[in-house]
């Protein structure tokens, strides 16, 4: 017999699947670790590799700026100390100037302002005749070369948003300390431009210059140049942060990066360097791939070879145990099947002492059943049997103790019910014939003779009356108990029918007690009716009600009305159970019982919905 084991046992009482765990974890476990170590250590030599080409190409870009920015200031203190500058003659300066714009190409406005602000010259309106005063004589950097030190203004576009530039203003010196004027250049940061955003950082390296409030002064994408920053980012507080700054941080697109930073000397410029981690880890997950892999096969192979060695450790263990159990549940044959082995080495020997005690179990046992004479199967019949007897036994004491209960009960009641009726009866011929009085006598008494008739169940129920047996007429008793029901069932539109069949087997019962059994059963069947239905009452004959061979009659009460549920069923019979408000739980029992005293049985055929009917079983006379 096979035996199928549960979830449970397999995963905590298998010996294979621990052989196979103790092996894949020992062929993994170092491997697990060297990849650990090895990852880890890939990851920290490329992020300090990364990171130190970061930081040199940050260190050349500064550098390379702030040359720039040297030279540019370099270059106007030249033109300031020029001679022809210094005549502050336009006829003078104006060709100087156009030939040093010309020679750099960077400078795309160059002017010269006097002492007293006036513009003696400005390259992009070079006819025009000198202003008395200069708007430009305002601006702080002009002021601060008129007094006589090099002034830069911030980076800002052009009018007409074409490309960025920054103004550098330097005084041109006199005679003693006070300047002659000053020479106002406007810079174009696009010779700069390709040098500062050339990186070779890969696909995602990029180099990018922001000001002190982290507003781009140039970026690959021009549309970003003055018109967005990065001081929400994490590339602003690497910047310009005091806390230790992050190998890793998202940048200004929400990209994880590392990079590095550069102030500018002597503008509030910092030069920004980076790259997209991904990229810059991309050996790192290339490594962690191809460990992956090397484990996962491993891992497979492991598994194989440790499953193939526990199977063949543990099959012939597993063999023997079920056959242990086979043989413990007395199947020898199953037992002696399963044992032989060809195998020659402990577990054999084990198999051939197993195989030796089962057939000598098997001689025993069944030494054992010829002596007691009884097989197991008799035994669970005669237990069976038992268990019934004693559930009929312990039935009937409890009806007989409520029997006793009820007789009691009824007796107490029933004598000052009588002396209550007698009264009211005297009292009748005093009362007024005001039809109030009537009324109120008459509700009384119905009440008292309800009040006799629950007695009178309880009596019933408890001392039964002995049936006066007789030949049944069936046609006769069916008539009568319609007789009774008819008008109520007319009044509740319930479609009444009847049919008996011919030529019934001969019974005998008391014709009174089973009327008022059939009066039970209909009247029951019109309660679960109150909008209409169908009543339908059936006398027929029937073979094998008691014991097989003998003849019976059934009389069936049936009715459309909504069924009995299961939990409901199995109560049916039980005194004092109902489901009617008002009822008394005793009809069904009642007519249970008559049947019994009748020799007959009651049964029940109901579904949810699909109507209930009883029938009465009532066994033939020969």
């Amino acid at each position: 017999m096979k035996v199928v084991l549960d979830v449970k046992t397999i995963l905590l009482g298998s010996l294979q699947l621990r052989i196979t765990l103790i092996f894949l974890l020992v062929s993994l476990a170092p491997l697990a670790v060297v990849s650990v170590f090895a990852v880890r250590t890939a990851d920290n030599v490329i992020a300090t590799i990364v990171t130190n080409q970061l930081e040199n190409v940050a260190a050349e870009k500064q550098g390379l700026l702030q040359r720039w920015i040297r030279e540019r200031k370099a270059d106007l203190e030249v033109v300031a100390g020029a001679s022809p500058v210094r005549t502050l003659d336009a006829a003078e300066i104006g060709p100087y100037l156009e030939l040093v714009r010309s020679q750099y190409g960077v400078y795309t406005r160059l002017l010269v302002v006097d002492a007293a602000g006036k513009v003696r010259f400005d390259t992009q309106s070079p006819s025009f005749p000198p202003r008395e005063r200069s708007p430009f004589a305002e601006e702080t950097g002009i002021r601060e070369a008129l007094g006589g030190r090099t002034a830069m203004a911030p980076v800002h576009l052009e009018p007409g948003g074409k490309e960025s530039v920054f103004v550098i203003a330097t005084p041109i010196p006199g005679e003693g300390r006070n300047p002659l004027g000053a020479v106002r250049a406007t810079v174009s940061t696009a010779s700069i431009l390709a040098d500062v955003l050339r990186v070779s950082l890969g696909r995602t390296g990029e180099s990018y210059l922001v000001d002190g409030e982290g507003t781009f002064l140039v970026h690959k994408e021009p549309g970003r140049i003055l018109r967005e920053n990065i001081s929400r980012s994490e590339s602003f507080s690497q910047i310009f942060g005091k806390a230790g700054r992050k190998p890793i941080y998202t940048d200004y697109r929400g990209i994880a990066v590392l990079g590095a930073s550069r102030p500018v000397a002597g503008t509030d410029w910092h030069l920004v360097v980076e790259q997209d981690r991904d990229e810059a880890f991309a050996p790192s997950s290339e490594l962690t791939r191809a460990l992956c892999l090397a484990i996962a096969v491993t891992a497979a192979t492991a598994v194989l070879i440790s499953w193939l060695l526990g199977y063949y450790v543990t099959a012939p263990i597993r063999t023997l145990s079920e056959a242990a159990r086979s043989l413990a549940a007395g199947h020898f044959d199953e037992a002696l099947a399963g044992a032989p082995t060809r195998r020659h080495d402990e577990i054999g020997q084990l198999y051939a002492a197993f195989a030796d005690m089962a057939g000598r179990l098997q001689e025993h046992h069944d030494r054992l059943k010829r002596r007691v004479g009884f097989t197991e199967e008799e035994l669970r019949k005669v237990e069976a049997r038992l268990q019934k007897t004693l559930q009929a036994a312990a039935r009937s004491e409890h009806l007989a103790a409520l029997g006793r209960l009820s007789s009691g009960v009824a007796h107490e009641i029933r004598t000052p019910l009588t002396s209550l009726k007698l009264f009211l009866q005297s009292c009748r011929e005093t009362l007024d014939n005001s039809p109030e009085d009537r009324e109120d006598f008459q509700v009384a008494m119905r009440q008292i003779h309800r009040i006799e008739a629950t007695v009178n169940h309880f009596l019933q129920f408890a001392r039964p009356r002995e049936p006066v047996m007789a030949d049944l007429d069936f046609r006769r008793l069916i008539e009568e108990a319609l007789e009774i029901v008819g008008p109520r069932a007319k009044q509740q539109n319930v479609a009444v029918s009847s049919s008996i069949a011919e030529r019934l087997p001969r019974a005998q019962g008391d014709l009174r007690q089973l009327s008022e059994c059939l009066v039970n059963l209909m009247v029951n069947a019109l309660e679960v009716m109150p909008a209409g239905g169908e009543l339908r009452v059936s006398v027929s004959a029937e073979g094998g009600s008691g014991d097989e061979g003998k003849l019976a009659v059934r009389i069936e009460v049936a009715d459309s009305g909504p069924g009995i549920t299961a939990e409901d069923r199995q109560f049916l019979f039980e005194p004092f159970f109902t489901t009617k408000t008002g009822g008394s739980g005793l009809g069904l029992p009642i007519v249970q019982n008559t049947v019994q005293f009748h020799g007959g049985t009651v049964r029940v055929d109901t579904a949810p919905g699909a109507g209930a009917t009883f029938s009465i079983h009532l066994p033939a006379v020969e």
